[in-house]
């Protein structure tokens, strides 16, 4: 019979209660990027249901949300120095659930559910896909790194993977073609959507351009973001296309800039080399080579 004083009774309770919550009383800024991260989650959730009745519009609408809302929790975090390991798993789990799941939900109920086991497959594989992605993400997250790197992902982001995958969804809606009539076209898209959130292709962050912003051009940027709102409610469909294909066409630009920086770097400092994104594949540490901040400053964002 063990006793109540056993000193190996429920050590494992207790570590994880002193790792989760080292103070008896939670300030209550701590609690507010939680919070958009379950609103964020309440909208993937959502979407996933709205697929299911097949009321698909209102789907990829929660999915753009939870992205802009992805966004607003980090920031919102460092900003008030609220970043906690409890928020970190809280939204990567919430990633996951929106931008793996909810999206897959979409293209299989949408346009892939005619191809059935290969439909279902491709699908599957973009899940998986995320599901990796964001592990690996959370892996590399103690790796230190030159701070230039900070303006680079390894693969695609989550958010930008679940929003650049719906593109058939997005050409459809622009009533040019009827992409619905080319399943196995969107399957090989999908499997292709995959690839990027696993490869270890640098992507462009632009964290750091966020860091300060000169002050004449405040307004433009606040007019420019509310310009893209107001597209985005009157004509989503070709304003998503054109921010999907934009983005898709960034991507050997900054695979291109990544390694020239990364070539001038290796030269400035010979006895520092940076971790190539290139090996990636192969290591925790490899693989952290160019992903973004710390976990008290990367993680609670674009995953």
């Amino acid at each position: 019979m063990i006793e109540d004083d056993d000193p190996f009774r429920d050590t494992s309770v207790r570590r994880r209660r002193r790792l989760l919550f080292r103070e008896s009383k939670i300030p209550v800024r701590m609690l507010l990027p939680n919070f958009f991260t379950l609103l964020s989650l309440c909208a993937g959730v959502t979407a996933i249901r709205m697929a299911i009745e097949h009321r698909f519009e209102l789907a990829i609408g929660l999915i753009v949300i939870a992205a802009i809302l992805d966004g607003v929790d980090g920031r919102l975090a460092r900003a008030l120095k609220a970043q906690s390991r409890f928020g970190a798993e809280l939204d990567s789990l919430a990633d996951f659930i929106n931008f793996g799941v909810a999206p897959a939900i979409v293209l299989f109920t949408w346009g892939l559910a005619g191809l059935k086991g290969f439909g279902w497959i491709a699908v599957l594989l973009f899940a998986c896909g995320m599901g990796l992605r964001l592990a690996r993400f959370n892996s590399m997250l103690e790796i230190d790194k030159p701070k230039w790197h900070s303006n680079y992902f390894t693969g695609m982001p989550a958010p930008a993977g679940a929003i650049t995958v719906l593109l058939p969804f997005y050409l459809n809606g622009l009533g040019w073609i009827n992409v619905r009539d080319y399943p196995l076209l969107i399957a090989l898209y999908t499997l292709t959507m995959a690839f990027l959130l696993v490869s270890t292709i640098p992507t462009f962050s632009g964290k750091l351009m966020g860091e300060r912003i000169r002050g004449e051009l405040l307004l433009p940027i606040m007019t420019g973001a509310a310009a893209l709102v107001g597209l985005l409610v009157t004509y989503p469909y070709g304003t998503l296309t054109v921010l999907t294909l934009a983005y898709l066409a960034m991507i050997p630009y900054s695979y291109q800039r990544f390694h020239q920086m990364q070539r001038e770097w290796d030269r400035a400092h010979p006895s520092e080399p940076a971790k190539d994104v290139s090996a990636a594949g192969s290591a925790a540490a490899p693989m952290a080579a160019n992903d973004p901040g710390s976990e008290s400053d990367a993680k609670r964002g674009s995953s």
